[in-house]
C-alpha cells in the first residue's frame, strides 16, 4: 500500500528536523575525559587565599581560541558570532514560525523589566518575571522543574560559578558529600575552566546559566539562542559533558525564551525559595539572608515539606555566598532527611547529552556508572552522581511521585519533537503499516 511509503517518508522528514538541532552538541570538541578528570596542582587549584586563586592560568587541555568566541562578559552574539557558519547553521535548522509569537521584553529607565500592559491576570505568555509562572502556557516547550518531588528534600542549587576562589567551599562540599546543582555561566567557565572541571570531577550536576548573565527576555531571538548555544559549548569544551539543563538568570523567562531553549533541548530549572543570599552586606543586611535560611531551615521539620521538597536559590558568586552556605549546611541536614541536587532528586539518569555519565536514583547508593569507570581507570575523585530521569515536555506536575517520573523517560531526554527516541518510533511505527 502506498501508506506505508508516505509515513516512512513523514518520519524521516521529522528525523531530519530533530538531527539538525537537536545534536548540535555532537560537534563540541573536548580534550577532556569527563569520567577520568585530574586537575593540576597549582596554587589556584590548592590554595584557600582568594587572590592566589583568581591569578589567571594556562589550562592544560582546553583548546581555546579567542576569535572563534563571544567576548566574555558581552552578550554571545558579540565578536560576529551571527556571521559564522557555525551559528547560522544552527539558526536556520530551527523553525522559528512555529516559535509563540510573543514580543521582546523592553528594559525601563532604570534598568528593570518593564512589564507595564501585561496582562497578569491571563499571564498568556508564562512570564516568570511578572508572574512566577513555571507550567509553560504554549505547545511543544519543555516543562519547568521547580521543586523536588521527594519529600523533606533540600534541592541544593549555586548561581553563577565556577567562582575562581571557591576551593574552600568546593572542598566542604566534597568532605561532606553533598552534590549540588551548579549552574555556571559561559563567561566564568571560559575564564576558569579548572572550577568548572572540578564541578564534574567532584560528582555535582552541571547545568548552563548563560554566557553573561541577561535579561532572557530582553534579548532577541539570536541573542537568546547564542547565550544559551556558547555556554553548552564551553562546558564541553572545559570538563567534556553537555548540560540538558539550564537556570535563566534572575528567573527571567518566558514561553519564547522556553521555546528557543527546547530547541537545544534544554529543560528549565528554577526554584520555590530564594535565600537572597546575593545580596547579603549589600543591599540588605547579612543578618536578614540568616534570617531567611532559618525560616526555610525550620520548614524541613514542621510538616511544610512532608509531602514534597524544595529548590533553594543560593549562589557561588562571592565569599559571602559560600560562606554562609557552609555555615547552615550542618542545620539543614539536621532538619531535613534529603540534601540532593536536582538531577538526583529528579530521578534523572542521564543530566548530559553524553551518556558517559550517568546518576543512580533517588534513594541508592551516590555511585554511578561514571564512577565505576573512573575508579577503574585510576582517577583519585571520579565524577561521581545520583539521579533519574527528567520531567517530559508538558507534564504541568513536578509532584508527581519521582518514581513515575523515571519509568516515563529513564533516559533524561526531553519528549519534545528533538528526541531522536521519538523520531526512532516514528519509523517503527511507520513500518508498522502495510
Amino acid at each position: 500500500m502506498i501508506l506505508k511509503p508516505i509515513a516512512i517518508s513523514v518520519a524521516l522528514a521529522h528525523v531530519a528536523n530533530v538531527v539538525a538541532a537537536a545534536e548540535y552538541w555532537e560537534s563540541f570538541k573536548s580534550a577532556v575525559d569527563p569520567t577520568h578528570i585530574t586537575i593540576p596542582s597549582i596554587p589556584q587549584t590548592t590554595s584557600k587565599d582568594a587572590a592566589t586563586q583568581c591569578v589567571y592560568y594556562q589550562p592544560e587541555k582546553f583548546d581555546y581560541v579567542a576569535s572563534e568566541w563571544p567576548n566574555t562578559w558581552e552578550i554571545a552574539t558579540s565578536n560576529g558570532m551571527t556571521e559564522t557558519a557555525e551559528f547560522k547553521a544552527l539558526y536556520n535548522s530551527i523553525e522559528w514560525s512555529k516559535m509563540p509569537n510573543i514580543p521582546v521584553r523592553k528594559v525601563d529607565a532604570n534598568g528593570a523589566i518593564d512589564t507595564s500592559g501585561y496582562d497578569f491576570s491571563s499571564d498568556p505568555d508564562c512570564w516568570w518575571t511578572a508572574t512566577t509562572c513555571t507550567v509553560p502556557k504554549h505547545k511543544d516547550i519543555n516543562a519547568d522543574i521547580y521543586t523536588c518531588p521527594e519529600p523533606e528534600t533540600w534541592g541544593l542549587t549555586y548561581d553563577d560559578g565556577p567562582n575562581c576562589s571557591h576551593n574552600a567551599f568546593y572542598d566542604y562540599l566534597l568532605e561532606n558529600k553533598y552534590k549540588a546543582s551548579m549552574f555556571y555561566i559561559g563567561s566564568n567557565v571560559i575564564n576558569w575552566p579548572y572550577g568548572a572541571r572540578r564541578g564534574v570531577r567532584d560528582g555535582h550536576h552541571i547545568a548552563d546559566h548563560t554566557w553573561s548573565h541577561q535579561m532572557m527576555t530582553t534579548l532577541t531571538n539570536q541573542e537568546v539562542l547564542a547565550e544559551l548555544y556558547y555556554t553548552q559549548k564551553a562546558i564541553k569544551l572545559a570538563s567534556g559533558v553537555t548540560p540538558r539543563f539550564w537556570r535563566p538568570a534572575y528567573g527571567d523567562v518566558d514561553d519564547r525564551v522556553r521555546w528557543i531553549a527546547t530547541q537545544l533541548n534544554l529543560t528549565t530549572i528554577l526554584w520555590n525559595l530564594d535565600t537572597d543570599d546575593w545580596a547579603g552586606g549589600d543591599l540588605i543586611p547579612m543578618s536578614t539572608v540568616q534570617h531567611t535560611y532559618d525560616d526555610f531551615i525550620k520548614m524541613g521539620s514542621n510538616g511544610t515539606f512532608s509531602t514534597s521538597g524544595n529548590i533553594v536559590l543560593t549562589h557561588e558568586i562571592d565569599a559571602k555566598t559560600m560562606d554562609i552556605s557552609i555555615k547552615n549546611l550542618p542545620a539543614i541536614k539536621k532538619n531535613y532527611k534529603h540534601i540532593l541536587d536536582v538531577a538526583t532528586c529528579m530521578n534523572i539518569t542521564y543530566p548530559y547529552f553524553e551518556k558517559t555519565v550517568s546518576f543512580a536514583p533517588f534513594g541508592s547508593s551516590n555511585v554511578s556508572i561514571a564512577s565505576s569507570i573512573a575508579s577503574k581507570s585510576g582517577s583519585s575523585t571520579p565524577a561521581s552522581a545520583a539521579a533519574a530521569a527528567t520531567k517530559p515536555a508538558g507534564t504541568a506536575n513536578p509532584s508527581a511521585s519521582a518514581s513515575k517520573l523515571a519509568e516515563s523517560s529513564i533516559s533524561g531526554a526531553s519528549s519534545f519533537g528533538t528526541s531522536s527516541t521519538l523520531a526512532a518510533a516514528l519509523i517503527a511505527f511507520a513500518a508498522l503499516i502495510l
